[in-house]
C-alpha cells in the first residue's frame, strides 16, 4: 500500500482550474480498485491519496495521469507501507497488496 502526498507548488487559483479533471482522474482509479481514500490537507496545501498498488512503479505510472501532474502544479511524495493493524471497520485494508 502507498500514501501519495500531494503538495501544491502553484496558486490555488491554478489548481482550481483543473479540479474537475483531477476528480475524474480520482474516480477512474476508485472504479479500478486502486484508490482507497483521498482528500485535501488542512490547511489546503495539497492532498493525500491511499493507493492499493503492487509496487512504486505502478503508483508513479498512475500519478503521471493526474492532470495536476501533467500541468506541473503539484509535487508528489510516494511512501510505501504495510498495514499490519487497523480498526475493526477497516480490517479489509490489511488484505491490500
Amino acid at each position: 500500500m502507498f500514501i501519495v502526498s500531494l503538495t501544491y507548488k502553484s496558486d490555488l487559483s491554478e489548481v482550481d482550474k483543473l479540479i474537475s479533471e483531477h476528480v475524474t482522474f480520482l474516480e477512474k482509479y476508485y472504479a479500478s480498485g486502486k484508490f482507497i481514500a483521498s482528500g485535501r490537507k488542512v490547511p489546503r496545501t495539497g492532498g493525500i491519496i491511499l493507493v492499493n498498488a503492487s509496487n512504486k512503479d505502478e503508483v508513479i505510472a498512475i500519478v503521471k495521469e493526474d492532470p495536476f501532474y501533467i500541468a506541473n502544479l503539484t509535487n508528489y511524495e510516494i511512501i510505501e507501507f504495510v498495514p499490519t493493524m487497523a480498526a475493526k471497520e477497516f480490517e479489509a485494508i490489511k488484505n491490500c497488496i
